[in-house]
């Protein structure tokens, strides 16, 4: 595989996206890491006429819409568990982008039956209100995790994104469209790993999981991007999977605090040491683009003369962290991680 180019994040944002300018977002979760880029993002380049934030958080809300203070922004309390509130939120709605879930994967494991209302019953929901208003776009967020899962985060996410390609089967001859984009963990957001090591490197001492752990890198802009491309590009029940570097666990703890110790703790239950975004038997129907690999459904009935034509993976092909050949090293994850001021 070509490895893609390091500066991918501006490659992903397409200014002016007709996807996105003049219309109507909603945005579910729309006050988390990834929805507060998403609206400074098309705020700042891509006219849209308004986008909805749908969420829990009145407190978020309030600071969100201080923070931008633009009078295209509409404030939706409410809970993807509510089809009612949810239909009520995407009327008139013309792209849907999915984003809300419960992410932490111990207190999913912990609360087993809110993560499957908020993650599975949740996804049903914004199908449900996109076909009931004839949304034209709706693109979910999903994750590694989806991937052979080992924990019910992941089993919940994988269970969202069969959810979402079939809302193509469920909407018919309706306008309403559903894809996915399927990435790792987002560096530098909440919860992540550079955080804490940042915190443990004035200490002294960092806590590594396993050495030898390998992850793929995306950066917040980077996902925010990609998610636009993706709208621009989707046609309806594809997974796209951006075409990112690998970093090494070991390498990224050198980089924030060299010469720290480090005290091995061993992988969390539901952990896994290498990441992996796209399966042999997935492979199968996909095809690789410059900038990402788009995973088509499986069904014969699928009409997939649709799709763009990319190129056909290798048999076998495996798209995992520690398989890469696209790697991050110290200088560029010091860089990359904002531990050295850019000119």
């Amino acid at each position: 595989m070509k490895p893609p180019p390091r500066n991918t994040a501006s490659m992903m944002v397409a200014v002016g996206s007709e996807a996105i300018s003049g219309k109507v977002v909603l945005v579910t979760g729309g006050t988390g890491s990834f929805g507060t880029a998403f609206v400074e993002e098309l705020l700042a380049n891509h006219e849209p006429a308004a986008i909805r934030i749908y969420s829990r958080d009145e407190l978020k809300q309030s600071e969100m819409q201080q923070r931008f203070d633009d009078d295209r922004l509409r404030f939706f309390i409410g809970d993807v568990r509510s089809v009612e509130r949810l239909t009520m939120a995407s009327r008139g709605v013309d792209v849907v982008v999915h984003a809300a879930a419960l992410k932490q994967v111990p207190a999913c494991e912990y609360n087993p039956f809110e993560a499957v209302q908020t993650n599975v019953v949740g996804a049903e929901n914004v199908v449900s209100a996109a076909i009931a208003n004839g949304v034209p776009h709706t693109l979910a967020i999903s994750t590694d995790k989806a991937v052979n899962p080992v924990n019910l985060y992941g089993a919940t996410k994988l269970c969202a994104e069969k959810i979402i390609t079939q809302g193509n089967v469920y909407a018919g001859n309706s306008p309403s469209r559903f894809a996915s984009v399927r990435y790792g963990n987002v560096v530098g957001s909440r919860g992540s790993v550079i955080p804490l090591f940042k915190k443990q490197a004035g200490e002294g001492v960092l806590t590594v999981t396993d050495e030898a752990m390998t992850r793929f890198w995306i950066t917040l802009e980077h996902a925010v991007g990609f998610v636009i491309a993706s709208i621009e590009r989707m046609r309806g029940g594809e997974v796209f999977v951006p075409r990112i570097p690998s970093m090494r666990l070991r390498d990224l703890a050198e980089a924030v605090a060299p010469g720290a110790t480090r005290k091995i703790v061993g992988i969390r239950p539901g952990e896994k040491v290498h990441e992996v975004l796209i399966t042999e038997d997935e492979s199968r129907h996909a095809v690789r683009f410059d900038d990402c690999i788009a995973i088509y459904p499986s069904f014969g009935f699928w009409n997939h003369d649709e799709y763009p034509q990319g190129e056909e993976l290798p048999p076998g092909f495996r798209y995992s962290s520690d398989a890469n050949d696209s790697w991050i090293e110290i200088d560029e994850l010091r860089l990359l991680a904002g531990l050295v001021p850019t000119a």
